[in-house]
């Protein structure tokens, strides 16, 4: 079954994040893909403490609003309410292993995400498709239809993409990825981080928040230790889908003291 069948006529297909990104040498964490001096070098000057007011602030433009959007209002939080499972269609037996590396980093670093790989598409709420850079403009078509990939490949020239569905609830239902497997290792990590975790809700791109992954001029291509505390403000069972800004303001202080504590912890972090 594909992964990028047009989504059913009784559900809503409420939003898609488009990512453009150049050829900038990054890579996943050492731990996924080796001693890597860019990565290794990005690593070690990381900015890893933030004022709430800085975590808020990235929170609040990620969480809420849409850098593309199709159908649906976008001033609400938009996340899953139960398991995330993952299926990688592809013949290529590398990204593959490298994607499940991706999955588990986030599963590890995500407290309260329920999230790994499954290998039946029927299972998965979240399907990520692994083409080639020439047929990326020919799956985009078949998905959205030829006039809108025009429109996105003007707009956007994306080089990987992700969007969701969800309910009259807010909750995500489905999500799928697009991501390119020919155009190296750099991009390819960068791309499956950035678009799985924006498959996951946190779906609006700002280029006024430097330290996040979901600023079109930042290129990470590890899970950040900023993105982290996105993530996992989101998925804290108190921050619920549908929530309003006002609605989430009102429980973020204490949430994201829990959540300071966890990022802390699995990062091991000296402040």
């Amino acid at each position: 079954m594909s992964a990028f069948n047009p989504p059913s006529a009784a559900v809503r297909f409420a939003l898609l994040a488009f990512t453009a990104l150049t050829c900038v040498p990054d890579t996943a964490t050492i731990a996924i893909a080796g001693e890597l001096s860019a990565i290794a070098s990005r690593q070690r000057a990381e900015k890893k403490s933030f004022t709430d007011g800085e975590i808020v602030e990235g929170f609040l433009k990620t969480a809420f609003g849409a850098e593309y959007h199709l159908a649906g209002r976008v001033d609400r939080i938009r996340k899953f309410d139960g398991p995330v499972r993952v299926f990688a269609e592809s013949d290529r037996a590398d990204r593959k292993t490298q994607l499940a590396k991706v999955v588990a980093d986030i599963a590890a670093r995500v407290q309260h995400l329920d999230i790994t790989m499954t290998t039946t598409s029927e299972a998965a709420n979240v399907r990520v498709k692994l083409v080639r850079d020439r047929d990326l403009f020919r799956t985009i078509a078949s998905f959205y239809g030829v006039d809108k990939a025009r429109e996105i490949r003007t707009s956007l020239d994306p080089q990987c993409l992700s969007g969701f569905r969800k309910n009259d609830n807010f909750e995500i239902e489905h999500s799928d990825v697009i991501l390119t497997v020919d155009n190296g290792d750099f991009t390819f990590l960068d791309c499956a981080y950035e678009e799985l975790l924006q498959s996951l809700g946190p779906i609006n791109d700002t280029t006024s928040v430097p330290w996040t992954m979901f600023n079109d001029n930042v290129s990470m291509g590890y899970f950040d230790v900023y993105d982290q505390y996105i993530l996992n403000l989101l998925y804290d069972p108190r921050i619920k889908p549908g929530m309003t800004v006002p609605e989430v303001k009102a429980v973020l202080p204490v949430v994201l003291a829990d959540v300071r504590a966890w990022v802390k912890r699995v990062n091991d972090l000296k402040e």
